[in-house]
């Protein structure tokens, strides 16, 4: 009897223990959906946010009541519609807009965590990549064309012999929700594994696509052959073995794999054909120099750079080139330059303390002169290569960052890309100015100006550019004390308003860059910034759940706070004001949508006395005017922004894919046709079309760069 009960009193323990454990479960399952949202794709929590399992509810219009319910998550919104809305079928397709986009001008480069990705074309293009956009910009002319053919993050990128060719490398780029969201096939989902593209620059055609399925992760070095007039290429991929292979390339559209080899279980930072001997190679990274031989046609041979008593092992070798007379010469993270006799595996030559810290980059110039570049003494030297004397230096200043690159532009001029995706030109004895700049973290903040054809952007960098939208160029840029994650101008252009990760909000005279107001609402970090239409109020969202109101005066630099709108349930993550100033509307991360007074900071609780409100903007994700933006099967965080045109012909929205779409507005149907468009490689952040709708800017989070789009 005892044993029954023993029996018994475990049973009971065990089914307490595990509904305490399903509960725990459910909340921290609750707090994790909660928190992923408001950072989109950026955040590692995302993982946890998976759709609900079952089939997804069909959005429902309730013509009596003038409302559509649509699902989010499982959630029901009620979306009123105007009253004077006509016949209205929520089953019909909405038809794509007439007007389409076209990228015209790409902000930024991937210097940061990228290397040897700058070249000069024989056009006097330089040619360099950001996100999945390669770019050949023609600084003379200010003209830039753009190689679209990526699908992802261009990771790397090698010129061919004869100049023209160009081969880019681009990382795994889908995850199981994209594939269902978009219903691509097994050709279409091919696209988006690691491969290598070598297409032509002038035409700008794809004329190979080589290795879907042999490389992982990502294509990270690529190099031509040179001895032979680059008849063969070779790539090395991140997986844990960072697998050396070698193609004949031009033997038919996917090319021919001649050999493979498993190169180093450490990281593998660049690989070079040797420009005399035939089939030879050397990589280099963490640790290493290896030398490799093709032999009998398909088999690659190793073997390892001997450092001897000369020179101490160093942590990295980070970077390789060739003098005239074929020695391999190497950087390394000591700042010795190693020259590696042609033929052997051994030392012939140690410049020691070359820099102080890392030499990321060598280059020989036109006169046969070695160029180094230092990370940690952002430094330039220029080496004759017979006895290695020092022939002239400078020092880059510390604005543009430590040097990455090194690349010979036109004549005696000199390039550099460096880690603070900067690309700057000059000669050693001149100065260096910036000829490409961006953001160096994640990206989300962006305002247009009222009535200019300029825009700004604020990132987590602590970074505010003011960017001109007719030169492409930088206007200004500030560094303030906290990340930013968004801002807005004054109705009247003259000031701007930036939000911060840190609670603060300051505004900036845009003609002095002087902060003239900074104030502080609670302890969370802002998400929406917005000016009334009229001037008089500005409205800030906080992730504390909270929308705080201040009365603005004196031409927008002084600021009293009015009070505090709570009610939601959520961080609140968009908001728009009225056309008369009258009345604000908010989104929350768990798909509220509420109605306030702001002057008095009351809620409106009848969401349907709101129908008819006509409102200054379109920042608010969820609304029946946008509801047809989510796409099929959406589990409400797909959607990152979206914004309306000033003629409120159209709309566009920045979405976790990498995508930028261009909907007909209203978008009041939830099947409505859309173009779209690739470029970015992470989430997009957010979108907006400038003060004439003749074109529209969009950023991407952590692929930190910007592009302007012409509507055509």
């Amino acid at each position: 009897m005892s044993a029954l009960w023993a029996c018994f009193f475990s049973f009971c323990v065990l089914s307490v223990a595990t509904c305490l454990f399903k509960r725990r479960f459910a909340c921290v399952h609750v707090e994790l959906i909660a928190l992923s949202t408001f950072r989109g794709a950026a955040s590692p929590l995302r993982q946890f946010s998976s759709p609900v399992k079952g089939p997804a509810r069909e959005p429902v219009f309730h013509a009596d009541d003038g409302y559509l319910r649509m699902y989010l998550r499982g959630r029901a919104l009620n979306m009123y519609a105007p009253s004077d809305l006509a016949e209205y079928d929520s089953s019909k397709a909405l038809a794509p807009p007439a007007a389409k986009l076209k990228l015209e001008w790409v902000y930024g480069y991937r210097g940061r965590d990228c290397r040897s990705n700058l070249f000069l074309l024989p056009t006097g293009e330089m040619v360099f990549f950001v996100a999945a956009v390669v770019v050949l910009y023609n600084v003379d002319e200010q003209i830039q064309r753009h190689y679209l053919g990526h699908t992802d993050d261009v990771k790397c990128i090698t010129l061919h012999p004869n100049k023209l060719l160009i081969a880019t490398g681009q990382v795994a780029g889908i995850d199981r929700r994209e594939k269902k969201m978009f219903n691509f096939d097994d050709d279409e989902q091919s696209v988006f594994l690691p491969h290598v593209r070598i297409w032509d620059s002038v035409s700008l055609h794809t004329l190979h696509v080589i290795g879907l399925g042999d490389f992982d992760r990502a294509v990270c070095c690529l190099s031509f052959s040179k001895a032979d007039g680059g008849q063969y290429l070779c790539a090395v991929d991140e997986a844990n073995e960072h697998v050396l292979t070698v193609w004949d390339w031009h033997k038919t559209d996917k090319g021919h794999k001649v050999a493979e080899s498993k190169s180093s279980g450490d990281a593998v930072l660049g690989v070079e054909f040797h420009p005399v001997e035939k089939n030879s190679i050397i990589t280099c990274g963490k640790g290493h120099i290896n030398f490799w031989s093709i032999e009998g046609g398909n088999t690659l041979v190793k073997k390892m750079g001997v450092f001897d008593k000369q020179v101490e092992r160093p942590k990295y070798v980070l970077c390789i080139a060739f003098d005239d007379r074929g020695n391999c010469l190497s950087g390394d993270s000591n700042g010795n330059i190693i020259v590696w006799a042609q033929g052997a595996q051994k030392i012939a030559k140690v410049v020691s303390g070359a820099h102080d810290g890392g030499i990321f980059s060598l280059c020989i110039s036109n006169d046969g002169n070695l160029i180094s570049g230092g990370g940690k003494d952002r430094t330039l030297v220029i080496w004759e290569t017979e006895y290695f004397n020092k022939i002239s230096s400078q020092e880059i200043s510390e604005n543009f960052g430590p040097i990455r690159t090194i690349a010979l532009g036109k004549g005696n001029m000199i390039l550099v890309g460096t880690t603070r995706n900067n690309i700057i030109q000059g000669t050693i004895d001149l100065k260096f100015s910036a000829i490409v700049q961006g953001h160096v973290d994640e990206l989300w903040g962006l305002a247009v100006h009222p009535n200019h054809h300029q825009f700004l952007t604020c990132g987590y960098d602590k970074q505010i550019f003011l960017w001109d939208t007719l030169t492409h160029s930088t206007i200004w840029k500030k560094e303030i004390q906290d990340g930013a994650h968004t801002g807005c101008f004054h109705p009247n252009g003259n000031i701007v308003a930036i939000a911060t990760l840190s609670a603060r909000w300051m505004v900036i005279d845009m003609m002095t860059r002087e902060t003239v107001a900074v104030h502080s609402d609670g302890n969370e970090s802002l998400s929406c910034i917005v000016y009334s239409p009229d001037g008089r109020f500005i409205a800030i969202g906080s992730r504390d759940n909270c929308v705080y109101v201040y009365q603005v005066s004196d031409d927008g630099t002084k600021y009293n706070r009015i009070g505090r709108c709570t009610g939601h349930s959520s961080f609140v993550l968009h908001m728009d004001w009225s056309v008369d100033s009258q009345f604000l509307v908010t989104n929350s991360g768990d798909y509220e949508i509420l109605f306030w007074s702001p002057a008095i900071c009351r809620q409106v609780t009848q969401a349907s006395a709101m129908r008819d409100v006509e409102w200054a903007s379109q920042n608010c994700t969820l609304g029946f005017n946008v509801c047809g933006i989510w796409p099929e099967g959406s589990d409400g965080t797909d959607v990152n922004s979206c914004c309306r045109s000033h003629s409120g012909q159209l709309a566009a929205t920045a979405d976790d894919y990498g995508k930028v779409k261009l909907f007909t507005y209203p978008c009041n149907r939830p099947k409505s046709g859309f173009h779209v468009y690739g470029g970015h490689s992470s989430h997009v952040t957010n979108v907006q079309f400038l003060y004439n709708d003749m074109r529209l800017i969009s950023t991407g989070g952590k692929d930190m760069s910007v592009m302007q789009w012409q509507v055509v």
